[in-house]
């Protein structure tokens, strides 16, 4: 199950996941457009749902923060703006998805960059 913040939700990239069943939820969907990037993780985690995000500094400093306050989070997968196609980005996704249960996403910060 995952969140994609503002800047990751690509149209043709959640209906490409949605198309293979995967779980995709986006910050308009839920209408969370504009909210503050803890915001996003907040509600992300109520909901169980992994956050997906090109916003890579202020994800790191939240998970960092958040592993160091106590607080638990349901994922984080951060990746670089513009640095994969759609494609790519879908199938290093699936990748992940195919690797790591969401239990062992807990707490956890994952790069796309490393599902190649």
């Amino acid at each position: 199950r995952f969140y994609f913040d503002e800047d990751a939700m690509d149209k043709v990239l959640v209906r490409a996941l949605r198309a293979r069943a995967v779980d995709v939820e986006t910050a308009h969907d839920v209408g969370m457009i504009g909210r503050e990037d803890c915001e996003q993780l907040a509600y992300a985690t109520s909901q169980g749902r992994v956050v997906y995000s090109f916003n890579m500094g202020h994800f790191c400093a939240l998970h960092a923060d958040f592993l160091a306050h106590g607080k638990k989070h349901s994922g984080i997968v951060v990746s670089r703006q513009q640095t994969y196609s759609i494609g790519e980005q879908m199938r290093r996704l699936l990748k992940l998805i195919a690797g790591r249960t969401a239990e062992q996403m807990h707490n956890r910060l994952e790069f796309l960059s490393d599902w190649a």
